[in-house]
């Protein structure tokens, strides 16, 4: 989770934010003196800050912080790791699972940073087909492994309620490297998630 000492949660970053919620509330039509909305500027500069921790982290270190030697060689899969972004096109929500696999060669990782690794990337202005990418590029670049695979499916607001409003869409995309360039690999992975 973000550091809340830093100057990111500062009031005055706090402040300066929920200025712009204000007045984006004005521009919509809306009175941001009514009782229900005194405290709403505040309170969205907080969760947008907190939606977006992301930027404050840096995934390399996450990961180097947890590898571990093993002489093992089998496929190890963290499956259905949640996870909640904010689309970069229309700052709406989209949120789903990863699973990620990846096949030990000399060392592995501490299983909760990759679920951390999900969350760095996810806690930014996002697309999925780059949360899918950059997840599988960091883990094939940094651990030593015979190769990587990542899934994910997400469901997006920016489909559900704007735009083609398609309520039961979710979107899949697949990222692998290595040794799971053959197709029977790809497949024994899937057929485990």
């Amino acid at each position: 989770m973000a550091n809340k000492t830093s100057d990111r949660y500062s009031e005055q970053n706090i402040n300066a934010i929920a200025g712009h919620f204000r007045a984006i509330m004005e521009l919509i039509g809306e009175d941001p003196e009514r009782e229900g909305l005194l405290k709403t500027p505040q309170r969205a500069a907080r969760a947008l800050l907190y939606n977006t921790y992301g930027y404050e982290q840096n995934a390399e270190e996450t990961l180097n912080s947890a590898i571990f030697e093993h002489p093992g060689s089998e496929i190890v899969i963290v499956k259905d790791m949640e996870f909640y972004s904010l689309c970069e096109h229309h700052m709406l929500p989209f949120f789903g699972t990863v699973s990620v696999g990846y096949i030990p060669d000399g060392k592995i990782v501490g299983l909760s940073k990759i679920a951390r690794i999900v969350n760095t990337y996810a806690r930014r202005l996002q697309v999925q087909e780059r949360l899918t990418s950059q997840i599988c590029d960091l883990l094939s670049r940094e651990l030593s492994s015979k190769g990587v695979i990542v899934h994910c499916q997400a469901q997006h607001l920016c489909m559900k309620m704007r735009g083609v409003e398609k309520q039961n869409a979710s979107t899949v995309t697949l990222q692998y490297s290595g040794a799971f360039s053959d197709i029977n690999l790809r497949n024994e992975f899937l057929q485990m998630l």
